[in-house]
């Protein structure tokens, strides 16, 4: 027997090298087959799509950064339009407060430097504000926010909800269109104290 496995080794370990050739192969041709089924999505003029994405928009000469986390994201064939679905949206602007919103889906154009959200929008604009809406339209390099639906904002003093907004990030203004509600609260001047 010992015999046998002397001259015979040489021909198992090349046994044992093919099998993990093998099983490598094996494992890349489902890569493979994965990595054409992708090569074809986008051959059809789809675009990439992408699950669970983390997107960074981080131009040093920009004063403004921002952040798109979404569970799946859609890119043009020409690369120049994103839709999001299930996003939170963080933005920095610098020497500002930094913003985040989330909600149901997007979408970023590039050319037009706009972001268009809807679906259940949540806002946060600093470590005081709130704000709820169903659409948002982002624009003028992420210096501008704008709706014409039913909007809800809570500060530390006050509460407003009304129909349409125009939000100017940079000068930090906000202008509620229509059907104007406000409700004040707590003492107005203790924040100066």
């Amino acid at each position: 027997m010992k015999m046998l496995l002397k001259r015979h080794w040489p021909l198992l370990g090349l046994g044992a090298l093919l099998l993990v050739v093998a099983f490598y192969l094996a494992k890349s041709g489902k890569d493979l087959a994965k990595t054409t089924a992708l090569l074809k999505d986008m051959a059809s003029g789809e675009g990439l799509k992408l699950k669970d994405m983390h997107y960074r928009q981080d131009d040093p000469e920009e004063k403004v950064k921002w952040v798109l986390d979404a569970e799946e994201v859609q890119f043009s064939e020409d690369k120049k339009t994103i839709q999001f679905h299930d996003f939170e949206l963080k933005v920095d602007a610098e020497g500002k407060p930094g913003f985040r919103l989330s909600g149901k889906r997007g979408k970023y154009v590039k050319d037009a430097n706009t972001i268009e959200l809807w679906g259940d929008l949540r806002g946060f604009y600093g470590d005081n504000y709130r704000v709820l809406t169903e659409h948002l339209l982002i624009g003028n390099d992420m210096g501008s926010l704008s709706t014409e639906e039913t909007v809800e904002i809570w500060g530390p003093f006050f509460s407003v909800k009304g129909r349409g907004l125009y939000a100017d990030l940079t000068n930090e203004t906000i202008k509620i269109m229509s059907s104007v509600t406000t409700t004040l609260k707590g003492n107005l001047n203790s924040h100066e104290q």
